[in-house]
């Protein structure tokens, strides 16, 4: 693989490292600056989102005489499609597409809460659909890329 190839694969596990960060930091934000306690389904995508905080940011590092460890995939994509799922299923609920009869949340904060709206229309759940199809959408380019 030449230099600028692995320089660029580099630069996608850094900007899928550098989104999951902030969106764990943006929670963190959520719930102890903003005071949003997170409902039952915001808990489940941090455990998926907060480890991929350490496990991209491991895989940045040079292993072997190569700038990044390129088993980062094997490691983050499964955490990241976990994600992607809970926050699909959240972004339904939240919707309405789902009835709120079939939310987890039946104690404690409702699954359905409406905190904010960015520009209208992009509900926390949002946010965190957007942020884990970003994270994937990344990783799986980064895969095909060390691949082929």
């Amino acid at each position: 693989m030449e230099s600028e190839e692995l320089d660029t694969n580099w630069l996608i596990l850094f900007g899928a490292w550098l989104l999951t960060s902030v969106a764990a930091l943006g929670s963190l934000f959520f719930s102890e600056v903003m005071d949003f306690a997170p409902c039952s389904l915001c808990w489940y995508q941090r455990i998926f989102m907060y480890p991929l905080v350490l496990v991209l940011g491991v895989g940045l590092m040079p292993v072997d005489g190569k700038p990044f460890d390129g088993k980062v995939v094997r490691y983050g994509l499964p955490l990241a499609v976990g994600g992607w799922l809970m926050a699909l299923y959240h972004t339904l609920l939240y919707e309405g597409f789902i009835p709120e009869s079939a939310a987890p949340c039946s104690q404690g904060v409702s699954c359905s809460e409406d905190y904010i709206e960015l520009l209208g229309f992009l509900s926390i759940p949002m946010l965190s659909l957007l942020a884990f199809t970003a994270i994937v959408m990344s990783l799986l380019l980064l895969r095909k890329r060390i691949n082929s």
